[in-house]
């Protein structure tokens, strides 16, 4: 038995990390304190209002704590261990994905593209932009106005003669030398002046290079600058502007009925480069400002990127602790991050915009996990299952004429889609077209091995009618689990179309048409759509991939120098494919085994 007292009495009065385990070991619960002893006393007091703490303290067998020099050192120190543990009581940030930006290369021709990931290049970086639709839309709009190249350098390497961006005046061509070195860096500085937001300037200088153009009587390229100008005239009138404040976060956040949505804007050289909404996963009986705090912290720490940090944060109220976490998210930005809250002026006309969305993105959740709740109810209802749903798997096949097969299984849990639980099985030694082996080679690969019970599903959903389901049962005749899977066909009707699938149940043998309009037919919808989307992608990778990959690339032992010579000697891949043993033997360095191998390789035998 845990014995709270006698941790007390050991627990000194000083800053630190403790983490709360449980009888399997597991964390779950992370929290920081400037006095460790204090901290801890408030859990096992004789009584406690909070039900949160209270389930949480009853599943107590063991308290852990790290020392650190200051509070600072805490909170990032929780961080790590919140993103290393995922505690169950603990409020979780899923989304730590990096942002886009824009770069500018430091080439003697710089290419402008998107970037993402750390910033190893050389070069100019402009953002972070909320999405890639964001820096998508802002290229497409540079290349109309600036004839920067966006092209990879091995193509632009590679180029003797002038591309179709040329033709369509979306390039100056500096690969070909149609544009001078000089004239080129200019518009690279244009371009980056445009980024960095000082559009006027660019206006006033592309004025300059119009009326010079007229005046030389070369009515083409002054022409050219004219519609530069009315182009970037009309993104100026688009873009919404801050007036004095050039870098800002602005963050809005609603709660409700244990949904929390968090809005961030992104301003940045005095424009809204744009906006993103983010759902931690938030425990029960939490209040908002812990939900501010743990955001500030995981999304800034982590997710966000120490060289993206903006100099000022905008937030929604003002938190308890706003000084260590102003000093934390400061230390590892390297410079000074500002946290403020704002009752007047611009800032607070964006704040309350921020506050807008963040409480629509919450309504729209919150109406997302109603609907998605009503058709698990349904579904368990008519399956007659008394336990809740926690897990559901779904298998679909995709080939073409029997080439290239992919297996796909997808996941959904008591909440939808469980994404990172997907898998695509490459399927192989089987009959091309067979789609019951190609059924039973997937469910051998995902279940044969599994020890974890933990992820044995509640329900398996084949996509197929009696034949696939016959292969699934046949799979689990010698289940070795006390759990068994409820194995359900999904047939497609005879004219196809949604609505009319069958439902076939393996343990019964029954059959089972649902209305149109229900519920629980929408959720096996989705999760076998899901499943042939999961599929089809996989496969169209796949065969897109073997149409640009030699056969020569997979027969073992042919390096790139002997592909080159048997290129050369046979006239190609064409003339490779035409040439018998003994010719493709006469190939220097191809012995008659290679020769062999490579006539196989390129007729499929």
């Amino acid at each position: 038995m845990f014995n709270a007292k006698e941790l007390l009495a050991t627990v000194p009065k000083q800053p630190g990390v403790y983490r709360m385990i449980n009888a399997a070991q597991k964390v779950i619960y992370v929290g920081k304190a400037k006095d460790l002893r204090a901290r801890l006393s408030i859990y096992f007091r004789s009584k406690v209002d909070s039900a949160k703490t209270r389930s949480l303290v009853s599943q107590i067998a063991q308290v852990e704590y790290t020392l650190t020099h200051s509070e600072t050192e805490a909170l990032i120190l929780e961080n790590n261990f919140i993103k290393k543990y995922l505690p169950r009581y603990n409020i979780l940030l899923r989304d730590d994905k990096s942002y886009p930006y824009i770069l500018i290369s430091d080439h003697k021709h710089p290419r402008i593209s998107s970037h993402r990931g750390p910033r190893k290049n050389k070069g100019q970086y402009f953002g972070p932009y909320p999405n890639a639709r964001a820096v998508w839309h802002s290229l497409k709009t540079l290349q109309k106005i600036f004839p920067i190249r966006q092209c990879e350098d091995s193509f632009y390497r590679a180029r003797t003669r002038p591309c179709l961006q040329y033709q369509l005046k979306l390039c100056s061509a500096p690969c070909v030398g149609k544009v001078s070195d000089e004239d080129y860096q200019h518009q690279v500085k244009l371009a980056s002046l445009f980024l960095q937001g000082k559009n006027q300037q660019v206006i006033e200088d592309l004025v300059g290079k119009m009326t010079l153009a007229s005046e030389a009587m070369n009515f083409e390229q002054a022409a050219q600058y004219r519609d530069s100008i009315t182009a970037l005239r009309k993104v100026q009138e688009q873009q919404t502007v801050t007036g004095e404040h050039k870098e800002l976060d602005i963050i809005g956040l609603a709660y409700s009925h244990g949904v929390a949505a968090i809005h961030v804007l992104f301003v940045r050289e005095q424009k809204v480069l744009g906006s993103k909404s983010y759902f931690p996963k938030v425990p029960a009986e939490t209040d908002k400002t812990e939900i501010l705090t743990a955001f500030l912290l995981q999304f800034y720490l982590d997710g966000y990127g120490s060289q993206q940090l903006p100099t000022e944060i905008v937030l929604p109220e003002l938190l308890t602790d706003s000084n260590s976490v102003e000093q934390a998210i400061s230390e590892v930005a390297g410079r000074k991050v500002r946290l403020t809250f704002a009752q007047r002026g611009e800032k607070a006309q964006y704040l309350s915009l921020a506050q807008k969305n963040a409480q629509v993105a919450c309504d729209t959740k919150q109406s997302q996990s109603q609907k998605m709740a009503l058709r698990y109810q349904q579904l368990q209802s008519l399956l007659a299952i008394e336990m809740p749903l926690q897990r559901m798997e779904c298998f679909d096949i995709s080939h073409t004429m029997g080439q290239a097969t992919i297996a796909s299984c997808v996941v959904f849990d008591g909440q939808g889609p469980l994404k990172s639980e997907y898998r695509r099985y490459n399927v192989l030694g089987i009959t091309g077209g067979d789609d019951y082996a190609a059924m039973q080679f997937a469910l051998d690969k995902r279940y044969s091995k599994l020890q974890d019970i933990s992820k044995i599903p509640d329900i398996i959903f084949i996509d197929g009618g009696l034949g696939q389901l016959n292969i699934a049962i046949e799979q689990f005749r010698l289940w070795p689990h006390a759990k068994k899977p409820l194995l359900i066909g999904v047939a497609k009707g005879t004219s196809r179309k949604p609505g009319l699938e069958t439902l076939i149940i393996a343990h019964s043998g029954r059959s089972i048409n649902l209305a149109e309009d229900a519920p629980a037919l929408h959720l096996i919808q989705q999760i076998r759509d899901e499943a042939h989307r999961f599929a089809i992608t996989g496969h169209r990778n796949k065969r897109g991939k073997s149409l640009v990959t030699s056969p020569l690339e997979q027969v073992p032992g042919i390096g790139e120098k002997r592909r080159q010579a048997l290129l050369q000697y046979l006239g190609g891949l064409q003339g490779v494919m035409r040439s018998s043993v003994a010719e493709i033997s006469s190939v220097p360095g191809i012995s008659k085994q290679q020769a062999e191998k490579i006539y196989q390789a390129c007729h499929n035998k």
